[in-house]
């Protein structure tokens, strides 16, 4: 066993600044070297590294694990930075935190408060758990310098997280996520991390709870910049029946609430999943982009046959969609919800909304290319990111600094994640919610079902079908396999990709009009597009498969686009076990 390991792990098991029961945690574990060389290794290989997000891992006790030392590490990374940036500006400073479901998650939170009030950083603490969009929000509403939410989204239950937020509310983007990073990796000694408990930082007036004010101002500003024909919702609103799954996380209080106030009043919650619980019990993984998270709530909305079911992660930031079409679920991937979206946006003209000029939307380069035929066909422009919303919120800043004539419309992943505004610089489960529910009750009212909605989006601009694979590959194992499949498919020898003809091959870590991340896209003669790219958040590879078809009647499109997409795929599993 390498013996730096054993070093590492000595010394978090002797010093003073852990707890007692924390050091001999580890103590317990060096007694048996041989027995517990794996657990020692993940924990204690390296530091729990900062990336550009912030933290996740699994949760424990050790340097590579998340607990509250790291999360005070990490927060005062953050203070330093804010006071480097802030300090002399003569403002008070302060920062937002909020927390999801997950175990740990509210302890974490208040252990980031104390640090913040012990550099003279004013904590304002979410009085209970909070969805990553109103933490966001909250941000901007407190016109505070930073922000963190304590969550590992949709990560099963061992993990947990820290997502660091900049004074614009979106998430750390270059130059100041590198400052950050720097700053974390440059605490070495533990006597430099500041803290005080949250009590004291309570007494000493620099840390309190929210109120329901800016609860109450994110509602209004849905209400305002997310629905687009109000009358539609408050007469019409009960004739859509929907089915909602909070996945045990925080979106049970405000999707709830959003939806009675727009006048959704047939809004069920299965009550096995409303009540939170960092264990997840009723799902192996609390991802709304599962069909099996969403069982429940599906075999609920068939048996009493309701029109939707909605499904959120745990912090309630992706939007899962299963319809009710002619009595069998049709699950919506995230590519068509945000393509329902989008078209019931710019077609649809209400008497209370009009599209703004030079109309702007936003999506990573992995998002349906749907996206652009419909908002080009209407008048807009689409501009691509990086995967992840940070890119499109840093995107949106870049535009409003610049005075840009674009205004700012929609943003979206095809990960189940979807910003219809700017109010709040992250994805956005609540706002979309209330947005899927005016889409679904719009063409419901025309006698058509969400499915029914896309073939006629089909039928306008051609048939358009993506697909992902995602390779999980765990532990130092898991991170040497992955490495070993960009380099391979970095280095691609052939011409022709499971029967296409390469045009181009795209390697992002050269940055290429983007900033480098490391992703490969290969376009083919056809147009048809593969794009590879390994997660940031999570131990696994995700290849998107891109396909349209434009020819034959819109049976044959779908056939043919089924048949093409799975070859890709087939040739792509193929290389992986070889890597």
């Amino acid at each position: 066993m390498d013996q730096k390991i054993i070093e590492n792990a000595k010394l978090w098991g002797s010093d003073p600044y852990f707890s007692e029961a924390d050091r001999s945690e580890i103590s317990k574990l060096l007694e048996n070297v041989s027995a517990n060389e794996m657990d020692l290794t993940e924990r204690f290989y390296r530091d729990l590294e900062f990336g550009t997000g912030g933290l996740r891992a699994p949760m424990g006790m050790g340097q590579n694990r998340m607990n509250k030392y790291n999360v005070r590490r990490a927060t005062q990374a953050m203070s330093n930075t804010i006071l480097k940036h802030f300090g002399k500006s003569g403002q008070p400073l302060s920062a937002v935190i909020s927390y999801d479901s997950r175990n740990n998650s509210k302890s974490f939170a208040l252990e980031a408060a104390g640090v913040f009030a012990a550099n003279g950083i004013k904590a304002y603490v979410f009085n209970a758990l909070t969805p990553t969009p109103m933490l966001s929000y909250g941000v901007r509403y407190y016109k505070a310098q930073g922000g963190i939410m304590i969550t590992a989204s949709h990560n099963p239950p061992i993990y947990n997280g820290f997502k660091a937020f900049w004074n614009d509310g979106a998430q750390v983007v270059p130059p100041m996520d590198k400052e950050i990073i720097d700053a974390y990796n440059g605490l070495t000694n533990w006597g430099h991390v500041k803290h005080m408990s949250f009590e004291e930082a309570q007494a000493k007036g620099l840390a309190l709870y929210t109120d329901e004010k800016v609860d109450e101002a994110f509602y209004k500003v849905i209400e305002a910049k997310v629905i687009q024909d109000m009358d539609l919702c408050k007469k019409s609103g009960s004739e859509l029946s929907i089915v909602y799954t909070a996945l045990h996380g925080t979106g049970q209080v405000p999707c709830t609430e959003i939806a009675h106030r727009l006048g959704f009043t047939k809004f069920y919650s299965i009550p096995e999943q409303a009540l939170p619980d960092g264990n997840f019990i009723t799902v192996k993984s609390p991802n709304p982009e599962d069909p099996k998270a969403l069982a429940l709530a599906v075999d609920y909305m068939i048996k009493n046959n309701a029109d939707i079911v909605y499904g959120t992660d745990p912090d309630c930031d992706r939007l899962g969609v299963v319809i009710n079409h002619h009595g069998k679920p049709f699950y919506l991937n995230g590519n068509q919800i945000g393509a329902l979206m989008l078209y019931y946006i710019f077609s649809t003209k209400t008497k209370n909304k009009t599209l703004p000029s030079k109309p702007l939307v936003l999506k990573s380069i992995v998002t349906s290319p749907i996206q652009n035929a419909i908002v080009e066909h209407f008048g807009g422009e689409v501009m691509d990111t990086l995967t992840g919303f940070k890119w499109m919120a840093a995107k949106i800043q870049e535009l409003e600094v610049a005075k840009s004539p674009y205004n700012f419309v929609f943003a979206s992943e095809e990960s189940f994640g979807y910003m219809p505004h700017a109010e709040s610089r992250d994805k956005d489960g609540v706002s979309s919610v209330a947005l899927m529910s005016e889409v679904a009750l719009y063409f419901k009212k025309q006698g058509k079902d969400l499915s029914e909605a896309l073939d006629e989006i089909y039928e306008k601009f051609g048939f358009f079908f993506e697909t992902l694979v995602s390779n999980d590959y765990e532990g130092i194992p898991g991170t040497q396999k992955i490495s070993r499949i960009m380099e391979y498919f970095r280095h691609y020898p052939e011409s022709n990709f499971a029967g296409e003809e390469i045009v181009s091959k795209e390697d992002y870590e050269k940055g290429i009009n983007l900033p480098k991340s490391n992703v490969l896209s290969f376009t083919f003669k056809s147009g048809n597009r593969l794009f590879l790219r390994p997660s940031g958040t999570e131990p696994k590879i995700k290849f998107y498969v891109m396909v349209r078809e434009t020819q034959g009647d819109l049976a044959t499109k779908k056939i043919n686009a089924l048949e093409k997409v799975k070859v890709i795929e087939d040739k792509v599993k193929e290389l992986c076990e070889k890597a």
